[in-house]
């Protein structure tokens, strides 16, 4: 584990990109409850534009919403959450992502884990006024959670009881990312960024170099960044403390929930960064060890090939994974 020590400042992590000297082509839409932006800077398909391939692979993403979002009625996380423990037929792809997030449940020893909606419902950190639940509602809700409830065989899901609900926001946007990854390359598509709020993953290079994604310093004017990395077919995921929350009695309250206890994560990480091959791998390891904490987070991805990782904690230190040094590089602003 390597530690750089930066003095004084508090790391919230997201990401900017560079930019070819080609004409880019992009398009953004509001999906997944945050801001979502395609760029493609080369591609090699006579029949279809830039643009006509832009709006198809939205129009991918928003089909992915209608299947695994909990809140759109009829969708298959709603009819799983809504069949009191049956089995559900669901598409090929819902059983694949709820297979993935059941994996990773089990790699990360839990931390990980999809039944945590009830809670996450209780909390409302996207309402419009989040407040502490009361202590006695979390230690009830806890009881549901338990990802070793879930069943996939075939396209067929099950969730036995007790847990009650699933929810995939913290493995659904690396998914389809994933995914959309497939569709542009199938199209021609040879250098592009995909940002799905939190996730970026390049494409090919930019001008021959790898793209340089970096690291902002929230608390820097016009956009200050940290420093950067440089990735071309890789992924590029970030989970942090900053992303959701509210203040109440000047205690801050975030969006990341400890299943064991029911309450946000508080283990003085700011945020965690995973660049990997897969967008699936980055958001799913960003969330497992922001929950685990530095030392069993750092182990859990130092222990997987071809995975690297970036945690910054609240006292302005950043810790990189074995990798760094040796085939990735972070470049300090």
């Amino acid at each position: 584990m390597k530690k750089l020590f930066l003095s004084g400042l508090i790391f919230l992590c997201c990401m900017f990109t560079t930019s070819c000297s080609q004409e880019p082509v992009d398009g953004t839409r509001f999906l997944f409850n945050t801001i979502c932006t395609l760029t493609v800077y080369s591609e090699e398909n006579p029949d279809e534009s830039a643009e006509e391939i832009i709006e198809g692979a939205f129009d991918l993403c928003e089909e992915y919403e209608n299947m695994f979002s909990r809140t759109i009625e009829g969708s298959d996380i709603d009819r799983i959450n809504n069949s009191n423990g049956q089995p559900v037929e669901v598409s090929p792809d819902t059983a694949d992502i709820i297979g993935e997030a059941v994996r990773y449940g089990e790699i990360s020893g839990g931390a990980f884990d999809i039944t945590t909606a009830p809670l996450s419902i209780l909390w409302d950190f996207e309402g419009d006024a989040p407040s502490v639940p009361p202590a006695g509602e979390i230690e009830e809700l806890l009881k549901t959670v338990d990802y070793t409830k879930i069943r996939v065989e075939g396209s067929t899901v099950t969730l036995e009881p007790p847990a009650k609900a699933i929810d995939l926001g913290a493995i659904a946007k690396g998914y389809i990312t994933d995914r959309l990854v497939e569709y542009l390359t199938d199209n021609g598509v040879t250098s592009a960024i995909i940002s799905l709020g939190g996730n970026i993953y390049a494409i090919g290079t930019s001008d021959g170099r790898p793209f340089r994604i970096g690291v902002q310093d929230p608390a820097g004017e016009g956009g200050a960044i940290l420093g950067y990395v440089e990735i071309s077919n890789k992924s590029v995921v970030t989970s942090g403390d900053y992303q959701r929350f509210f203040v109440q009695d000047g205690k801050v309250y975030h969006h990341i929930l400890d299943p064991e206890t029911g309450y946000p994560t508080d283990n003085g990480l700011a945020s965690v960064t995973i660049i990997s091959d897969r967008s699936t791998d980055g958001d799913a390891l960003s969330t497992s060890c922001f929950v685990l904490g530095l030392e069993d987070g750092m182990e859990l991805v130092n222990g997987i090939d071809g995975v690297e990782a970036i945690f910054v904690d609240h006292d302005g230190n950043m810790y990189f994974s074995d990798g760094f040094g040796t085939g990735m590089e972070f470049v300090q602003a």
